[in-house]
């Protein structure tokens, strides 16, 4: 029983709680170390409550611990690169690509991802159920807790996706999942069920949507009632709830705008303020840098690091290929790799290894600044979430309606599509691969679509990818193992067949 004490103890004592002199602003954030703040000075007033949910907005982009697993950022690349669309060059970097943390309990990358997620959770839950009895405005007061109760939904969906089997619509879904943290007790719990994680993943999303209702926020890294909507869409989507995916697309999306050509042309970097297509996006203060732990130092095209300079990523030269040559997204990767057409002031070194089909998609600030906006949702997800889910709910019209509203702002010569059936479920599911490359999806699609990994046939070599070329449905690897810490700490809980 010690040790399960000092297993949760480390998750509780990660919680970082930032004092801002200017209430919500990001500009003037000091960390201070959990055990200098006791969590019932966390909630004594909204002012320490919002100080503390400033944190967590800090903690999606933080390093935990290797300079590989730099928060949620990290985490999005490299379940990206579980899928068939991201290729590496080199076989440096390649722990999620080989798919380790899929079939080993003690890699580190499984371990920390469980931490990570379950350290949003417990500080979330601190929020929850302090906030109530907290000094301050009821307005103030439904504000932080409707951004904790999603960052607690947003943690447990992360988690029962990778750790529990896929939800099947339908179906009872009594498959072993996560457990679910809804406090801060040191108690071992068991796994729910699969229903029961979304149930409550559900009703933490549905909660924030009333008390985030109406509410402004100070910049991107706050959550707002667009983004609870949008993690429903999501949910709902994973779910199979088609006609709920459908609503919550359309009402997240509303007043965000997509960005133009030009705009697009421009890659990822540090404007997601600015740039109304994106929804929720973490941005980083330069004297807040992880310097090369930050994503940019992995996953930008230009920036001076040697996993970058030697191994940049590239996307699946079949992929590429369904491009139109008339798409703005045609030119977010090289096919020659020499960059002859980077955005405007963006270069590279003369030490920038350049190979096939690399990325100019993700820009960071200069070859010496990593930094670049996190990006976490946009309003073209919504569009490709509303068109999938009226695809597969049998309104072809309908779906091809909202692929045209997003595809045409990326493609002027792009027409309406006469697809019905699978033809245009594979049409929506192109464009959704393209859209959102690097952003942290194909892994998820393929899970919850139950379909196989196949990279054969491209631009992956069996060499940096270890064999793993094609993947089954149903393979044990979809479902990734508990990490074997918490299998030691946690009488209660059951591994995953390996």
């Amino acid at each position: 029983m010690k040790k399960i004490k000092h297993i949760i103890t480390i998750f509780l004592g990660l919680v970082i709680v930032e004092f801002s002199v200017l209430g919500c602003s990001e500009d003037f954030l000091e960390t201070y170390p959990t055990d200098q703040v006791p969590s019932a000075g966390v909630v004594e007033t909204t002012g320490t409550a919002m100080a503390a949910l400033n944190g967590i907005h800090r903690a999606l982009y933080i390093r935990y611990e290797s300079q590989g697993r730099g928060g949620v950022g990290a985490f999005n690349m490299h379940i990206d690169e579980a899928g068939e669309d991201h290729v590496f060059n080199r076989s440096n970097w390649t722990t999620s690509y080989r798919w380790i943390p899929n079939s080993s309990p003690t890699s580190s990358y499984n371990y920390y991802n469980w931490l990570m997620f379950y350290k949003f959770i417990s500080n979330a839950n601190t929020l929850i159920n302090g906030i109530d009895g907290a000094e301050g405005e009821q307005e103030d007061k439904d504000f932080i807790k409707g951004q904790a109760l999603l960052y607690r939904a947003y943690g447990h969906f992360q988690l029962v996706q990778l750790y529990g089997n896929r939800y099947v619509k339908g179906g009872s879904n009594s498959q072993l999942g996560i457990p679910l943290r809804l406090d801060n007790s040191i108690e071992p719990l068991k796994r729910a069920t699969v229903e029961e994680v979304y149930a409550q993943i559900n009703s933490d999303i549905d909660q924030a949507i009333l008390l985030l209702d109406g509410k402004s926020r100070p910049n991107k890294s706050h959550l707002n009632d667009a983004i609870a909507k949008g993690l429903k869409a999501r949910v709902a989507l994973t779910q199979g709830e088609w006609q709920t995916a459908v609503n919550y697309a359309r009402l997240a999306r509303d007043g965000y705008t997509l960005m133009d050509q030009d705009t697009y042309k421009q890659g990822f970097q540090i404007f997601s303020e600015s740039n109304d297509e994106f929804m929720w996006a973490s941005y980083i203060q330069e004297d807040q840098t992880e310097y090369f732990g930050n994503l940019g130092a992995y996953i930008s095209r230009n920036f001076s690091s040697s996993a970058i300079r030697g191994n940049p990523r590239s996307i699946n030269n079949l992929l590429y290929d369904e491009i139109s040559d008339t798409d703005v997204r045609k030119i977010l990767w090289d096919p020659t790799g020499e960059h002859n057409n980077l955005p405007d002031g963006v270069t590279l070194t003369s030490r920038h290894k350049k190979f096939p089909y690399t990325n100019q998609k993700f820009i960071a600030v200069s070859a010496s600044d990593s930094r670049m906006d996190v990006p976490m949702m946009r309003a073209a997800e919504m569009y490709l979430i509303e068109a999938e889910a009226l695809a597969r709910d049998g309104d072809f019209s309908g779906a091809a309606q909202a692929l045209y509203d997003m595809v045409i702002t990326r493609d002027s010569q792009y027409v309406l599509s006469s697809n019905t059936g699978d033809d245009l479920i594979e049409e929506i599911m192109i464009h959704r691969r393209v859209e959102l490359w690097g952003e942290g999806f194909r892994w998820y699609d393929l899970k919850r679509l139950n379909l196989p990994l196949d990279r054969t046939g491209s631009n992956q070599s069996e060499v940096y990818t270890n064999g793993v070329m094609e993947i089954p449905a149903g393979d044990n690897r979809w479902t990734w193992p508990i990490p074997q810490d918490e299998i030691n700490a946690n009488p209660d809980m059951e591994q995953n067949p390996i």
